[in-house]
């Protein structure tokens, strides 16, 4: 899988709060330690992660009103080219609360209104950059209005351009996505139980079982996170374990789109299923360290890189 080009596309964006606490009183008064703001969305959180790992993205997507002019200066400002479909409605603002005992409990706001037009001008623009040389990471929630077909449908489009799909995404938008064959999923495993109807939790057999599923139903490359115990890499021909790393967490918040990062860094770079896995695995275990939505340092990556242990299973 050769790539030149990674153009992510956020279609729900946000602004990013993130609010530091020692213990959330519910229904109580709450007094915080710590704010911090950041340009967020998971396709823009995957964008600031290659460019901290030495590569180089497209973010578009759509922004809107005050939040969306503050997304597009703060890419600016980071040396990342973004190419966005304006729309009328503002954008959202999300809340993240992270306790000093780790946990985390955010408050995301559904978005704005996205009319047929202002999709119709996205889908446009994403096949403009679509040919044999692109990887599109579709990746995140949309907004109000869009039906939650949208990503297979472009998934459909992109691919018959000749174009690499990377679709990270949950629930309804997941499970319609894998009808049009990505190129690349990340599921976890809560994902593929859902999926597969499966009442109950699986073990690594059945989880590399359903994995073989989607790999002969056409998709190529399949990252399954496991949280903390790390995540299983499958393509065609191997199935590899990486354990996760022991870190010093300050949250969760971005782990996922840090992986994500890595990998479609990775097929970027030519690296090989092993190395793409490594370098999925040190970036996520970074993400947890940094405060807000901001991605580990690059020399932070390149020490856990070290760390990481591949157990090839098949």
């Amino acid at each position: 899988m050769v790539v030149k080009m990674i153009i992510t596309v956020t279609m729900n964006p946000a602004i990013d709060k993130t609010v530091d606490l020692e213990n959330m009183v519910h229904g109580g008064l709450n007094r915080v330690k710590n704010v911090i703001t950041d340009a967020g969305g998971k396709g823009i959180n995957v964008s600031k992660t290659i460019k901290e790992l030495g590569g180089e993205t497209i973010a578009t997507g759509f922004v809107g009103g005050s939040g969306g002019i503050l997304i597009k200066k703060v890419l600016q400002e980071m040396g990342i080219t973004s190419d966005f479909v304006e729309i009328e409605n503002e954008i959202r603002t999300n809340l993240k609360v992270v306790e000093t005992n780790g946990n985390v409990t955010e408050f995301n706001e559904p978005g704005p209104v996205v009319t047929e037009e202002e999709l119709e001008a996205l889908t446009q623009k994403l096949l403009s950059y679509a040919d044999e040389k692109a990887l599109f990471v579709l990746a995140g929630s949309i907004p109000n209005g869009i039906s939650k077909t949208v990503y297979q449908t472009l998934t459909q489009k992109l691919r018959e351009k000749g174009a690499k799909v990377f679709v990270d995404a949950d629930g309804e938008l997941f499970i319609h996505s894998l009808k049009a064959n990505p190129d690349i999923i990340k599921p976890n495993r809560h994902e593929l139980e859902e999926y597969f109807h499966k009442d109950y939790r699986v073990d690594e057999a059945e989880l590399i079982g359903m994995g073989r599923s989607l790999l002969e139903n056409g998709i190529g490359m399949i990252a399954i996170s496991l949280g903390q115990m790390g995540a299983l890499f499958m393509s065609k021909d191997r199935v590899l374990r990486c354990p996760g790393l022991k870190v010093e967490a300050h949250s969760t918040v971005g782990a996922g789109d840090a992986m994500v990062a890595a990998l479609a860094y990775g097929i970027n770079q030519g690296l090989s299923l092993e190395d793409c896995a490594k370098l999925g695995i040190a970036t996520s275990a970074g993400a947890v360290t940094t405060k807000g939505t901001k991605p580990p340092k690059r020399d932070l990556v390149e020490r856990l890189f070290a760390e990481v242990k591949v157990e090839a299973i098949h």
